[in-house]
């Protein structure tokens, strides 16, 4: 599961400036857009396993399904 300074190091690598105050969900959104995907992060069950964020998206989706 990355954590937020796994996000910020990720978009650090890519040249990816991020808001300073802003949730994980947005970061990766941003992330995906900028990757030139669908901003679809913990919004909607998924099939695409080599996504790199699949595990906790899955995750967070089927806690916020509840």
């Amino acid at each position: 599961m990355p954590t937020i300074k796994d996000i910020q190091s990720i978009a650090k690598n890519r040249s990816i400036q991020l808001p300073k105050k802003i949730r994980k969900a947005n970061m990766i959104h941003i992330l995906q857009e900028k990757e030139g995907n669908s901003p679809c992060y913990s919004k909607q069950e998924c099939t695409n396993k080599i996504c790199l964020w699949y595990i906790d998206c899955q995750k967070e989706f089927n806690k916020n399904k509840k």
